[in-house]
């Protein structure tokens, strides 16, 4: 049987045509039927109509189907790729960054870590439940692919609430190493095999070898990475070369997002974070005197306006023709039992990293066959890193819990284990303000 491809959040230019685009170009998936489900119907319609006329143009042997009733969208689905957001998006995202620094809270980006970390997971989690909820109870066999922040935190939730379901998180920022370590190394990506791990956005390279000589590659990058943040593209440049279409205007001067801290990580603790923006300084309580807040900033707001100009119609169909990650491989592999590896996906810890928790949703490379998605060990991790990580076990955990219950003071309680927060009656009041700005998707929260 064919298999039928749900894709939840389709609405969304970015992650819905890209992954029809993918779709289209895989040979293993063809004759599949593909469900475009949104809560919004104008954006899911703008969307389809771009794939429909593509796949009547082309005559390609795949079947869309559009909907916004997620129960006719799920039936006796086989493959479930979640990507949603709640609210609008930036507003929802500023006041998660912007508010507990207001407060002296000094985080850093505020997406998946820090307080703002929170305060997403809070409003996410209870939507991605519901999701759960039906394909337990219409395609419980079903391979579920989670792509919405904060990762981490989303699957723990999902593993807790529906630990039988076959749910899964994937995130792109790995592939950054595809494209670094070859200038870093100053050999093609084709001459390296490397391993990375850790938890979603803060997650380091663990190893990395030449294969033509089969010698340890680590020593070269611990000596030549520093010098290669230095020089470094300019921000605009790289965008240029990294993306079509236009771009706002940004400071020629400026590097990357963020590589001091990575220079910082690599020098003191030896090993290279493979994050590709500035997420791994989300978890750190000293990061926010390390990074480069002008680059983090600029690369901001780069992202926000290329957000918005992809959402436009002229864009849209060259959206199908560009390639998009790791989803696809999976599905192809469970779907014909091919044994691929993928390089990063996150999954509940169950003996794959020995001096992180058990009870924790890490990232791990794994091997998926037809019988799902495998994590592959690593073992224990370097100790000063894995001390880095454990601090956020608790912090995961009771956010996840004060998702699960509703719960107020459990909420605090995830505020104040966190590394970045320094007050509890700060803490207190940042609470009362992000429920009060944010009571749509928080009145829950008791």
């Amino acid at each position: 049987m064919k298999p039928r491809i749900v894709l939840i959040g389709a609405g969304s230019a970015t992650f819905g045509l890209r992954t029809l685009g993918s779709i289209f170009q895989s040979e293993a998936l063809q004759g599949s039927t593909v469900v475009l489900h949104d809560i919004n119907l104008g954006a899911l319609e703008r969307v389809a109509d771009v794939a429909r006329r593509y796949v009547r143009e082309h005559n390609l042997p795949y079947t869309l189907s559009v909907t916004t009733s997620r129960q006719e969208a799920l039936e006796d689905a086989t493959f479930c790729v979640i990507a949603i957001e709640v609210g609008d998006r930036f507003e929802l995202w500023e006041q998660d960054w912007k508010v507990p620094l207001q407060y002296g809270f000094r985080q850093v980006f505020g997406e998946n870590g820090g307080p703002g970390g929170l305060f997403h997971a809070l409003r996410i989690i209870p939507p991605i439940l519901q999701i759960c909820g039906d394909i337990a109870a219409l395609c419980p066999e079903a391979t579920v692919i989670n792509l919405s922040n904060p990762m981490s935190r989303v699957c723990l939730a999902a593993k807790r609430a529906y630990p039988r379901l076959r749910f899964i998180g994937l995130c792109h920022e790995v592939e950054s190493l595809s494209v670094h370590l070859p200038n870093i190394l100053d050999t093609p990506i084709s001459n390296l095999s490397f391993t990375a791990g850790g938890l979603n956005h803060f997650s380091i390279l663990l190893a990395v070898r030449y294969k033509d000589t089969g010698l340890d590659a680590y020593p070269d990058v611990r000596e030549r990475a520093p010098a290669y943040f230095e020089r470094l593209p300019a921000l605009t440049q790289m965008l240029r070369e990294g993306f079509s279409g236009e771009l706002p205007e940004t400071p020629s001067d400026k590097r990357w997002a963020d590589r001091r801290l990575f220079k910082v990580i690599l020098e003191r603790f030896g090993y290279l974070p493979i994050t590709e923006d500035s997420h791994f300084g989300e978890y750190i309580s000293w990061a926010y005197d390390v990074v480069d807040h002008q680059g983090i900033l600029d690369f901001y707001s780069w992202y926000k306006a290329w957000s918005l100009e992809r959402a436009t119609a002229p864009r849209l169909e060259a959206m199908l023709e560009e390639e998009h990650w790791g989803t696809i491989p999976i599905m192809e592999a469970v779907a014909t039992d091919s044994r691929h590896r993928e390089m990063a996906v996150n999954l509940p810890n169950e003996g794959l990293i020995d001096n992180l928790p058990q009870d924790l949703v890490i990232e791990v490379p794994a091997m998926i066959d037809g019988e799902g998605v495998h994590g592959m060990r690593l073992g224990a991790l370097p100790k000063g890193i894995a001390g880095l990580m454990r601090i956020q076990t608790a912090v995961q955990d009771l956010t996840v819990e004060a998702a699960l219950s509703g719960s107020r003071e459990i909420a605090l309680q995830a505020l104040l284990v966190d590394p970045v927060v320094d007050s509890v009656e700060r803490a207190e009041d940042l609470l009362d303000t992000m429920l009060d700005r944010q009571r749509p998707y928080l009145d829950y929260i008791r």
